[in-house]
């Protein structure tokens, strides 16, 4: 497989820690969340990752089940140009980014938190501004990041998870790829 060419990003700039919040429902998906992973690393160091959660449909729920997890690495690589790779890896591993939101896709990938940013553009919001209500975001999340403070509703990641409802459709089947 041809490898993505991530953005160029100044050597001079920090190193940022970013969380971010992989799935998938169509194909191999565990497959699909490894070779995400590979290619993240050509722009994001990453040092932890979650367990491995097999996760309900949420939204639109006629579909198959997911399998979620959360990574947190080091990237020099600005916000904007960190959703813009993310998208690049996306597509190359055969998502339809005009498909319905929603649906079922061989890979998504969120970008959680951004140190402790908010961003707030057209197409780009940080912190991600539905993972408060998800599950299936807050499960995985809590694994790696738990005493992490959400930088807008100014609580820890493990307290939204103790608080989020749908936390039974969210099964650990694994530890970490």
């Amino acid at each position: 497989m041809a490898e993505l060419t991530p953005p160029s990003s100044s050597p001079s700039a920090p190193a940022v820690t970013v969380h971010l919040a992989l799935g998938g429902n169509l194909g191999d998906r565990a497959a699909n969340l490894a070779e995400a992973i590979r290619r993240l690393g050509q722009a994001v160091e990453i040092d932890v990752q979650s367990a491995l959660y097999e996760t309900a449909p949420m939204y639109v729920t006629d579909q198959p089940a997911f399998l979620n997890m959360a990574v947190r690495g080091k990237t020099r690589l600005g916000p904007a140009e960190l959703l813009r790779f993310l998208k690049e890896i996306e597509a190359s591993l055969g998502r339809d980014l005009g498909g319905l939101r929603f649906g079922p896709r061989p890979i998504d990938i969120d970008i959680l938190l951004y140190a402790d940013r908010v961003v707030a553009e057209p197409d780009l919001e940080i912190p991600h501004p539905r993972m408060a209500e998800r599950a299936f975001v807050l499960c995985p999340l809590a694994d790696i990041a738990a005493d992490t403070i959400h930088p807008v509703l100014k609580r820890r990641i493990d307290v939204l998870r103790d608080e989020v409802p749908g936390r039974e459709t969210v099964l650990r089947i694994a530890g970490a790829l």
